[in-house]
């Protein structure tokens, strides 16, 4: 498939030094709407999604990752061993020809290396680098290092989730943290691009992983700092709405989440599931009243709903204005019609794996739309076509750095 030639960033180029969902995810953005992105890697220290199942086919290969592969198409993959000497100077000279240089290791990695930013814009003064770490680049924490799972945990999180009566439990995807920053990333690093394009001046943009994943949990933040007051676990329920569960339905660990917000909607419900008198019982009549005997109504819902599937339950609480939706597992997402209407899944041939589902993206601009050009690079697929079309280096040139154990 060939590229919009005047796609969104089809000008940029980027070099990123990227690591787990974070990098890929937030250069997916600029990849996919026709940046050219140049993922630099190692085959003696891969990237952990490359070595991460699930596998295609039970069988491990640095290219067969299911992780790695669905966040990595559009992407070019460059191996360098960055403890040559001469993988340095290459990686500078990549930095002489780019727009941006993305990195989302531990702080001091980049710095031993030299390719901090007071190192960079040395090389090319307008270069514009993000940096992804897990607590930003200052600070008493920023040399710890930190991976999604234990940044979800510190950021405090499994907090909100469990039961009154049981201790905090782990996000469902554990790396939560990760697909956070990106958003936060990519419009810092367009707001960086637009004041370049405007005064020819680039900047340094320093995230933290830690600080961007505490916009999703601020109200408790906010609660403590005025009423000093921390939150309490409460399951499935919600303090302004009964019944407000996940119900189990008919059929295989099959579930629909049913909410009642509104008195109009309690008479709705009650119609629906067919107990018209619960709406006139005083124990039920309010919603203080239904919270109070929570645990018995969930018991009565739950005896309706076994009877009925996950969208026979959907379709009868909508129908009747009362917020209702099915648990959807992986296969109904995946083959959901929305999705499936609006493009989010590519399948694109990958050269080891075959015919594979790779992320597409969640926005769709209609002049410019995002591509599926390429499928997720095996390691190193593309290391001498950067080095003789991004570096023009000649087939001795090539050769012989490859010869010198560079590219590993």
């Amino acid at each position: 498939m060939e590229r919009i030639k005047e796609n969104v960033f089809s000008s940029i180029k980027i070099v990123s030094f990227a690591w787990a969902v974070v990098g890929p995810l937030t250069m997916k953005y600029f990849a996919d709407y026709g940046a050219s992105v140049i993922r630099i890697e190692s085959s003696s220290y891969p990237d952990a999604n490359r070595i991460l199942a699930p596998m295609k086919e039970g069988k491990s290969g640095f290219n067969r990752s299911g992780y790695y592969n669905y966040y990595n198409s559009n992407l070019y993959s460059m191996t360098l061993n960055m403890s040559h000497p001469k993988a340095i100077d290459l990686a500078k000279s990549l930095v002489t020809k780019a727009d941006v240089v993305m990195e989302n290791f531990s702080v001091g990695v980049m710095e031993k290396w030299g390719l901090d930013y007071e190192e960079l814009i040395k090389i090319k003064p307008d270069i514009i680098m993000l940096r992804q770490s897990g607590f930003g680049t200052p600070g008493p924490y920023a040399r710890l290092p930190a991976f999604g799972m234990t940044l979800a945990g510190i950021t405090g999180i499994p907090n909100f989730i469990g039961w009154p009566d049981t201790s905090p439990l782990p996000i469902g995807v554990a790396a939560y943290t990760d697909c956070i920053c990106p958003r936060f990333a990519s419009a810092a690093l367009i707001a960086a691009l637009d004041y370049r394009n405007k005064t020819g001046k680039g900047q340094l943009l320093d995230l933290s992983q830690f600080e961007t994943s505490l916009y999703f949990i601020l109200p408790a933040i906010l609660d403590y700092a005025v009423n000093a007051r921390e939150p309490f676990r409460t399951g499935n329920a919600c303090s302004f709405a009964a019944p407000h569960n996940v119900y189990r339905c008919r059929g295989d660990d099959r579930w629909c989440t049913i909410a009642v917000f509104t008195d109009e909607q309690w008479k709705s419900f009650c119609k629906v599931i067919g107990h018209d008198q619960l709406m006139h019982e005083s124990k039920y009549n309010t919603l203080l009243a239904r919270k109070r005997n929570e645990d018995e109504l969930n018991g009565i819902i739950s005896a309706w709903t076994m009877k009925l599937t996950a969208e026979e339950v959907m379709e009868k609480m909508q129908s009747a204005g009362v917020p209702a939706g099915v648990v959807k597992n992986s296969e109904d997402l995946y083959n959901d019609p929305q999705l499936r209407y609006r493009g989010l899944f590519w399948p694109l041939h990958h050269p080891e794996v075959g015919m594979f589902t790779h992320l597409g993206q969640a926005f769709q601009l209609s002049e410019t739309p995002a591509e599926a050009c390429m499928p997720s690079p095996c390691l190193g697929e593309h290391t001498e076509y950067i080095c003789k079309e991004f570096l023009n280096l000649s087939d001795e040139e090539y050769l012989r750095l490859e010869n010198e154990g560079v590219f590993e």
